[in-house]
C-alpha cells in the first residue's frame, strides 16, 4: 500500500522544488525540448474527431464566457451512435438496476461482510464527524418531491434554445456551479430500476425496485471541484476523503434540484439526479454535455483542469435546448503511458494494461471496481478514499504558465504524455503537503467501522 512516508530518501532526491525551477528558467528550456513531440493526434479516437477548429459548440455562458480547460488541447467530437465522446460503443449497451451499483452490491452482501457493514447507512462516510454532518444535509435532498414532480401548466414558449440554453448555464453558475454542461441524454444510462431502501438491500431483497420509466431528451450537468488545497494536503485516504466528496455532493444537489425545480415552474419536465437520488448513472451523461473522458479507471471521468477533483450531478429535460459536444482532450493516450494511479491505488483495483477491453457494448480499461469499492467502505486508515484524484497529473495543482504549458502538451499524445508524467514525477506532484494545508482533525478512533454503533 503506497504512503507518503515509505518513499526513499533516495527518490526525494530526484524531486524539485517548482517555483526555484520557475525562477531559474530551466523550464523554458525543458519546455522548449517537448515541443517536437506535440504533433500527434490521440489514436482511438481519431475518426470520432469531426471538428477541430475551436469551441463551436453549444450556447456561451454570460456569466462564465470561456470555458476554462485548464490549458489542454480540446478537440470537439460529433455526436454519433459509435462513439459518446471518445467512448467507442461496439455492440449494445444494456442499462442496469440501480442495486446492481458497487455500493449498492456492498449493502446486499455480494462483497465481504465487512463491506457491508461498511456501507450500511453511509457508515464508511459517517465515521467522520464533519463528513457525517456535510451527508446528513445531502439527504435531505433525498425525498422524491425534491428531485421531480409535475411542470407547471402554463407552458411558458422558448422561441429560441441557444438563448435559453445559454440562460441555464448562467443560472448554474450564479448557483455556484464550476463547471456545466449541456448534452443529449443517452438513453443507456438510465438506470432499469431505482434501488429499494437500504434494509430491502440488506436482505437481498429488490421486489421494491421502483422501474425507471423517464425518456427526457437533454440533461444538464452541473460540476463542482472538490478543493484543491484540502487535496494536496491529504493522503487521499484519510478522515478528509469522505468529506471532500461529501461537500461537492451536495453542492451539486442544491443546484440540481433548484435547476429542476425551475424547469418545471416553466411548464416543462425536468429531473434531478444527484448523489441521494440517481436515476442514471453520471459517466455518460458527463461525456454527452462535453465535460470529461473516461479514464484508466474504468468507469470514472477526467475533467481536463479538474482531473478526477470533482463530483456532480443533473437535470434531465424537455426544455428546448442546444446540446454541446463531447470533448477529446488526448486522454485515452495519456492515460495509456501514464497509470500513476494504478501504481497508487491502495486496493490494487485500477488496471496496469495499455489496452482497452469491450465492456457492456463499450470500449475501456478493466479496473475492478468490487476492489475499488470494499477498500472505500473498510478503509481503517480514513474515510473512503481518493488516491486517483490525488495522484493524477490532470489535476491542475497550481496557477502557473508552466502547469498550463504541461497540460497543453500532454493532450497532444503519448509521446508528450509521457514527458508530462515525468515532469509531474520530477516535481513531486502527488505528494503529501499536509503542514502547509492541513486544517482538519483526524479521529483514527473512529476508523474502524466494525466498533461504530448505528
Amino acid at each position: 500500500m503506497f504512503r507518503s512516508s515509505d518513499h526513499e530518501d533516495s527518490k526525494k532526491g530526484f524531486q524539485m522544488d517548482r517555483r526555484k525551477f520557475l525562477k531559474a528558467g530551466v523550464a523554458s528550456a525543458l519546455t522548449a525540448g517537448m515541443v517536437g513531440a506535440m504533433n500527434v493526434l490521440p489514436a482511438e479516437a481519431a475518426e470520432a474527431v469531426k471538428n477541430t477548429a475551436g469551441p463551436q459548440t453549444g450556447a456561451k455562458s454570460k456569466l462564465h464566457p470561456v470555458v476554462d480547460y485548464g490549458g489542454s488541447s480540446v478537440s470537439f467530437v460529433e455526436h454519433n451512435d459509435q462513439w459518446l465522446g471518445t467512448t467507442k460503443i461496439v455492440g449494445t449497451i444494456k442499462p442496469y438496476h440501480e442495486a446492481e451499483q458497487g455500493f449498492y452490491m456492498a449493502n446486499r452482501g455480494k462483497y465481504s461482510p465487512e463491506a457491508q457493514q461498511g456501507f450500511y447507512h453511509y457508515k464508511f462516510v459517517m465515521k467522520h464527524p464533519f463528513g457525517a454532518a456535510i451527508a446528513q444535509f445531502a439527504m435531505s435532498l433525498m425525498a422524491p418531491q425534491m428531485v421531480s414532480g409535475q411542470p407547471s401548466p402554463q407552458k411558458l414558449p422558448i422561441p429560441d434554445p441557444e438563448q435559453m440554453s445559454q440562460h441555464i448555464k448562467d443560472a448554474a453558475y450564479f448557483l455556484r456551479a464550476d463547471e456545466v454542461g449541456i448534452g443529449k441524454m443517452p438513453e443507456y444510462a438510465y438506470y432499469t430500476h431505482k434501488a429499494p431502501s437500504q434494509d430491502d438491500l440488506l436482505k437481498d431483497d429488490l421486489s421494491k425496485s421502483i422501474p425507471v420509466t423517464e425518456r427526457l431528451p437533454y440533461v444538464i450537468v452541473v460540476m463542482i471541484d472538490q478543493h484543491l488545497e484540502t487535496m494536496l494536503a491529504s493522503t487521499g485516504y484519510d478522515g478528509i476523503s469522505a468529506s471532500q466528496s461529501m461537500r461537492s455532493y451536495h453542492t451539486t444537489g442544491v443546484v440540481a434540484v433548484i435547476l429542476a425545480n425551475y424547469i418545471r415552474g416553466l411548464g416543462y419536465n425536468a429531473r434531478a439526479h444527484h448523489f441521494t437520488n440517481y436515476a442514471s448513472v453520471m459517466p455518460p451523461l458527463i461525456m454527452a454535455a462535453g465535460m470529461g473522458e473516461l479514464s484508466r479507471t474504468g468507469d470514472c471521468t477526467v475533467h481536463p483542469r479538474l482531473g478526477f477533483r470533482h463530483k456532480v450531478a443533473a437535470v434531465t429535460t424537455d426544455l428546448p435546448l442546444v446540446p454541446d459536444k463531447p470533448i477529446d482532450f488526448g486522454l485515452l493516450d495519456f492515460c495509456r503511458v501514464c497509470a500513476k494511479c494504478a501504481d497508487n491505488c491502495p486496493s490494487g483495483a485500477i488496471t496496469q494494461d495499455r489496452d482497452l477491453v469491450e465492456y457492456n457494448g463499450y470500449m475501456r480499461w478493466n479496473s475492478d471496481f468490487k476492489k475499488c469499492t470494499e477498500f472505500r467502505v473498510t478503509n481503517k486508515e480514513g474515510s473512503s478514499c481518493g488516491r486517483c484524484m490525488k495522484v493524477c497529473p490532470w489535476n491542475s495543482k497550481e496557477k502557473s504558465w508552466f502547469h498550463t504549458a504541461g497540460t497543453w502538451i500532454g493532450s497532444k499524445g503519448e509521446a508528450s504524455a509521457s514527458l508530462l508524467k515525468k515532469i509531474d514525477d520530477m516535481f513531486g506532484y502527488g505528494e503529501e503537503q499536509i503542514e502547509r494545508y492541513k486544517w482538519w482533525l483526524e479521529w483514527p478512533e473512529r476508523y474502524d467501522v466494525s466498533a461504530l454503533k448505528h
